[in-house]
């Protein structure tokens, strides 16, 4: 870029010289990377605070008879695990009985096949040449109804990876998870001031022409320059030629509207700066100093409880801050470890090694399960939990002017498997958030027993705007229920 910037001060024709010299037409595919936050930015005009989509995904499965209440309707005093979120009920949803019922090619492991099921509903999944395959993710699919809204479409972070990859792109393929928390923080705000939106002012803004955002980008130029000189040699060529050359028009007319939408972003930011929203963003607390601090941080998660408490909560931090800046609405953190060891916080028995008490604890009939190992793994999920309803309370403390962050937002958290012995009946499900007044929340349903968790994505979907009614094997799945939807959820 700075580089670019040098160039700045060209006169007209020189610089158009040096454009067309430094080969700008083999370089447009690239745009992308001379900005690589800016250029995921949205659409036309915000319009009021919009519905934040998040995941928070653990590790283990559950204790269910310590998870999923004992009556439905109107929430009591909740369970054990959740116990954390008593402060917090009226704004929760317990769905129960949700299942998966799809299979593999066989060339999986047990973590992995609920791994990859985990948040595609799929009917099958596998490998293929040593890599996981599975269907598109909903937070994947989520990023395509909303993502172009935001600087960021999708992101992803934790420790999900390797036999726990839960997210998948549309063509199936496994996607990378940020586990380091600086590198995240610096992806999402390097170059940029945390600022929240005035979204009050963006809303009286709707339907009014874009906020001019000064002087024509460098980026808006060169695709002009670039559309300029395909236009011309259009004229020229042959049929053939013509109608690959109308494929490369279309191509750079794309890019041309999201760098266009790119400075209309800016000029919006450049505003709130001016006025910003009520709430103020904060980095987190606890965000390593620099990439030693890190590493020794990301290394640790597994051995030292203290120090994977302080992970959680810089990962959960950086979540609602980047939903809390409008720099991304769909935000997925894959967090825990099967092989974490967990001195301190399991105070039962002998066993602190997680992956030993999720298969001690866990049987075909509860009443063969060690009670010990059972109740080591009740206590981890109760950890686990606590910092979730941290990032409730923080999302429900962000004023957003007249309704809260946790207001305009829907969390599912959750778990990869139903139970640390590989089972996958009655995940453990949880909504957090009202999804901009869509959702009743305070209540406990319960549907009939293996309703196919990809229902739960499908009403996901449709309250960020998705039209298509179906998701993974909603429809498909041999214990097909409801339509493929969840009747009284909203």
């Amino acid at each position: 870029m700075k580089m670019i910037q040098n160039h700045q001060s060209l006169a007209p024709l020189a610089r158009r010289s040096f454009l067309r010299g430094a080969g700008v037409l083999a370089a447009l595919p690239f745009l992308e990377s001379l900005s690589p936050t800016v250029l995921r930015a949205g659409s036309r005009v915000p319009v009021g605070p919009p519905v934040r989509f998040g995941i928070y995904t653990v590790t283990g499965g559950t204790v269910s008879e310590s998870w999923v209440p004992q009556e439905t309707g109107r929430l009591g005093k909740l369970p054990s695990i959740l116990r954390s979120l008593e402060p917090h009920k009226e704004d929760v949803l317990i769905l129960s009985n949700l299942s998966q019922s799809g299979g593999s090619d066989g060339r999986i492991n047990a973590h992995e096949h609920c791994a990859y099921l985990h948040l595609t509903g799929s009917d099958k999944v596998g490998k293929e040449d040593g890599k996981p395959i599975a269907g598109q993710s909903v937070d994947e699919r989520a990023a395509e109804i909303v993502g172009s809204q935001s600087l960021i479409s999708s992101i992803r972070m934790g420790s999900a990876g390797g036999e726990t990859s839960f997210f998948f792109d549309q063509q199936g393929r496994s996607l990378p998870v940020e586990r380091n928390p600086r590198m995240a923080f610096e992806r999402m705000f390097k170059g940029r001031q945390l600022v929240a939106p005035n979204w009050q002012r963006r809303l009286a803004l709707s339907g009014a022409p874009a906020p001019a955002s000064g002087e024509r980008s460098y980026e808006t130029q060169v695709v002009d320059l670039v559309l300029e000189d395909a236009r011309r040699l259009q004229k020229k060529v042959g049929a053939a030629d013509r109608s690959k050359l109308d494929e490369y028009l279309e191509s750079v007319s794309s890019i041309e509207k999201r760098v266009r939408r790119v400075q209309e972003r800016i000029a919006l930011e450049a505003l709130d700066l001016k006025d910003p929203g009520p709430s103020h963003p904060h980095v987190p607390a606890n965000l390593p100093p620099d990439a030693h601090a890190e590493t020794r941080m990301v290394r640790a998660v597994g051995e030292n409880p203290a120090i994977h408490a302080e992970y959680l909560r810089v990962m959960t931090d950086l979540m609602v801050l980047a939903f809390q800046t409008d720099t991304t609405r769909v935000c997925s953190l894959g967090l825990g470890s099967d092989g974490a060891l967990f001195p301190g916080v399991v105070t039962v028995g002998y066993e602190h090694h997680a992956h030993t008490l999720e298969h001690h604890g866990n049987a075909g009939r509860i009443e063969d399960a060690d009670p010990v190992a059972r109740e080591g793994c009740r206590q981890i999920h109760a950890w686990y939990s606590q910092f979730f309803a941290e990032a409730v309370a923080k999302m429900k403390a962000i004023d957003e002017g007249g309704s809260s962050l946790l207001d305009n937002t829907v969390m599912l958290y959750t778990s990869y498997m139903a139970d640390g012995g590989h089972g996958r009946t009655n995940y453990p499900a949880l909504l957090a958030g009202r999804a901009g007044g869509k959702l009743t929340t305070g209540r406990h349903l319960a549907f009939q027993k293996d309703t196919p968790v990809a229902n739960l994505y499908v009403e996901l979907l449709d309250l960020l705007g998705d039209t298509r009614g179906e998701f993974g094997n909603s429809r498909t799945s041999t214990k097909a229920a409801y339509e493929g939807r969840l009747p009284g959820l909203v």
